[in-house]
């Protein structure tokens, strides 16, 4: 995702040759170009999963969360990053306005896009969005110490682990990152504790870059001939925002057309319940078994012949008391179990 300018930062310190043109450095392009391949091929597993090529849940759990949550880190570690360049020595409020304009918009926009394509988990606070409102906090950083963004930065990190509050359940205050039950959403990215990553990158660009300009030289933050590798990586980089935006329909479409000529195979009715069950049992973090919690509610839905009418939307589960009190007893099945 394309964030603030990377002019250079202290720039009587640092040679002009660090540049690959005014307000170009190749290798924090070619970084930010490196977490969009990485972003691609996340989301290309993510469309396999959607179109039923791999298995349920396959996105979302085990290493490719763990993946995930690593791109996420990357891009704000980024922003964050180039907001020190992009603003100092001189806060520039009108670059700083188009930039925030574009990332916000484009925020609105797949809001706008994924509300239509899904309606139960469109994307109402994700990468874009926190790029958008930690670049605000940023502000507040960017004359105090770099100490002081590492100090906020633990903080950040720390704050759900300990400030956790049914207050934040509200949809009003998803954004923030508090709530006790995790929103439904495509790409959950809220500003606790992904600021973190963000005020790490500001804090370490204001105390190492001058550092990192010096010792790099000229020909890697230029890109020159002996680092052709840095070309493509760079290109996508200084294009990354135009490319967000547009990958993610391009993959879903190319996966479509295969699927058209090569439909994936029709998953077992149970296995999916299973994976889907246990995927949200482990995001919701009840402190239960849920291996044992699907189990058992899978085996009660079969034995008492609801779980067709579930599987196919005949039944409510937030209405029917039936499925409650399955709910309620594997509950304790499961707590008995641990």
């Amino acid at each position: 995702m394309s964030d603030h300018s990377t002019t250079t930062t202290y720039e009587t310190q640092m040679p002009q040759s660090g540049v690959t043109r005014p307000g170009r450095i190749a290798l924090l392009d070619a970084l930010r170009g490196s977490a969009l391949v990485a972003m691609a091929i996340y989301h290309f597993v993510w469309d396999l999963e959607l179109f039923g090529y791999v298995a349920a849940g396959t996105a979302g759990t085990g290493g490719w969360r763990l993946f995930a949550r690593l791109i996420a880190g990357s891009f704000l570690f980024l922003a964050g990053y180039s907001l020190v360049l992009g603003q100092l020595p001189k806060f520039r409020p009108r670059a700083f306005a188009l930039r925030f304009g574009k990332i916000a918009g484009a925020a609105a926009l797949i809001s706008i896009a994924t509300w239509f394509a899904f309606p139960d988990s469109f994307i109402f606070f994700g990468i874009l969005h926190a790029i958008a409102a930690a670049s605000l906090v940023g502000l507040l950083f960017l004359r105090l110490p770099a100490a002081v963004s590492f100090l906020a930065a633990a903080a950040a990190f720390a704050a759900p682990f300990y400030l956790r509050s049914p207050i934040f359940d509200t949809p009003a205050l998803w954004w923030v990152g508090l709530s006790e039950t995790v929103p439904r959403s495509n790409d959950y990215v809220p500003l606790l504790p992904w600021l973190a990553p963000f005020l790490a990158g500001l804090g370490v660009a204001k105390l190492f870059h001058p550092f990192f300009v010096a010792r790099l030289g000229t020909d890697q933050t230029r890109g020159s001939t002996r680092n052709l590798w840095l070309t493509p990586l760079a290109f996508g980089g200084r294009h990354s925002l135009v490319i967000y935006l547009a990958h993610q329909p391009l993959l879903i479409g190319l996966v479509y057309l295969f699927s058209l000529i090569s439909p994936a195979p029709v998953p077992d009715p149970a296995q999916a319940y299973r994976m889907n069950c246990e995927r949200a049992c482990n995001s919701a973090n009840f402190g239960i078994s849920c291996g044992r919690f699907c189990g058992c509610t899978l085996d009660r839905l079969k034995e008492q012949n609801l779980f067709d009418d579930l599987n196919t939307g005949k039944i409510d589960v937030n209405t029917d008391g039936r499925i409650a009190r399955i709910a309620s007893q594997c509950t304790m099945d499961a707590q008995s179990g641990d």
